[in-house]
């Protein structure tokens, strides 16, 4: 298969058409191999516009998807980044090409150990995984200057939003399926947030947060 092409055709058909259009993201998605962050038995769909199984439940989210999210944070390449469910790293890699550092959260051991080879196999250096559960526990390095989730939650809490420095960025998929937004939330005072929904979409919801009830009365 030809990944060069099946990347340089991601970009042009699934990214730009998603208004992802700033010529950084394009450059680092045009340069980062997604097939490596793939388990070898989907390589070929490495470049589809579909989720990817990882195992353990979990899955990548569409390249699309991903693009928007690093576009919509609109990192300047000083900031020190959260990610929170990193999978197999590669949303976790396209961070890193857009900022200073990384910090991937990712609940489950296995995962965060492949996405760790894998950004060792991209030759990212300024990226790293931990195990750790993202809905509770909080990094050395807060605050922080953008956090961004690599799921769905139902809402953002508040403990997570305590973690962004003013003026810090955090990146959500908020809602319940079939209804979700990214939203964006920005910390504008030492108890003050603003939000701003971005763009409608699904995706599967982040381990470790708490679900809506499903009982209606």
């Amino acid at each position: 298969m030809n990944f060069e092409q099946a990347r340089f055709n991601m970009v042009e058909q699934q990214i730009r058409t998603w208004n992802v259009l700033d010529t950084a993201v394009l450059q680092a998605l045009n340069q980062l191999p997604r097939e490596l962050f793939v388990p070898a038995a989907y390589q070929s769909l490495a470049y589809t516009d579909t989720e990817i199984p990882l195992g353990h439940g979990q899955v990548m989210l569409p390249p699309r998807v991903d693009a928007r999210l690093v576009h919509d944070l609109n990192l300047t390449g000083a900031e020190t980044v959260l990610e929170i469910g990193s999978g197999h790293g590669y949303l976790t890699a396209l961070l890193a090409q857009r900022s200073q550092r990384v910090i991937g959260l990712e609940i489950v051991p296995e995962l965060a150990a492949q996405a760790q080879r894998n950004l060792a196999q991209a030759s990212i250096g300024n990226a790293q995984v931990r195990v750790a559960d993202g809905s509770c526990e909080v990094p050395a390095e807060c605050p922080l200057d953008a956090i961004v989730l690599g799921g769905s939650v139902s809402e953002v809490p508040a403990s997570l939003l305590s973690q962004l420095k003013t003026g810090g960025k955090l990146l959500a998929i908020v809602g319940e399926d079939p209804i979700m937004q990214a939203v964006l939330f920005t910390r504008v005072g030492a108890e003050q947030w603003s939000s701003r929904a971005l763009w409608d979409t699904v995706a599967p919801a982040l381990t470790g947060f708490p679900q809506p009830s499903r009982f209606k009365f």
